[in-house]
């Protein structure tokens, strides 16, 4: 097969503009990660879904007064707000029949912070664990939540703003 340059040139910068879209959906998952203590990224990783990959959110906003009760990972995280002590409390639970490293919860309210996650902890098949999450001095209509589970984490019990304008 005879390829010119030109189609050869064409062919490559399609190949290029491929990677670069690529590339910017990527940046664009970064914006909306997560950094850890030292800076990386954690979480949000492309391609990754609510029920099957970890670090994402399932983008789902509960009312103040909604309970969230979902199983992601194996874990599921049951959690309600508490007006009364301005705090998130519920129970996470392994439901798997393996142990689940590392399982921590977060809280994103809808005026950006996020409120957690909890001290990661290794929980046995069936081990269900108190989960609670201040919030405090924040003002906010919505939230959502999730549990994670393995090794991409920050500092436990780390609150921190999503804009990360000095990250």
């Amino acid at each position: 097969m005879k390829v010119n340059m030109q189609t050869l040139t064409i062919i490559m910068l399609i190949i290029l503009a491929l990677i670069s879209g690529i590339n910017c959906a990527s940046s664009t998952d970064e914006e909306d990660g997560e950094h850890g203590a030292n800076g990386e990224l954690t979480g949000h990783l492309p391609g990754h879904e609510e029920a099957g990959g970890e670090g994402e959110e399932s983008g789902q906003q509960f009312a103040k007064d909604e309970p969230y009760d979902q199983v992601r990972n194996g874990a599921r995280l049951k959690l309600v707000y508490d007006a009364k002590t301005n705090a998130f409390v519920g129970t996470v639970e392994n439901t798997t029949n393996q142990t689940l490293p590392k399982v921590r919860v977060e809280v994103h309210l809808s005026n950006g912070i996020e409120l957690g996650p909890t001290t990661p902890t290794d929980l046995a098949p069936s081990q269900k664990i108190n989960v609670e999450l201040n919030a405090a001095g924040q003002d906010f209509n919505k939230w959502s939540a999730h549990p994670e589970t393995g090794s991409s984490e920050q500092g436990a019990g780390e609150q921190h703003d999503e804009g990360h304008d000095n990250d």
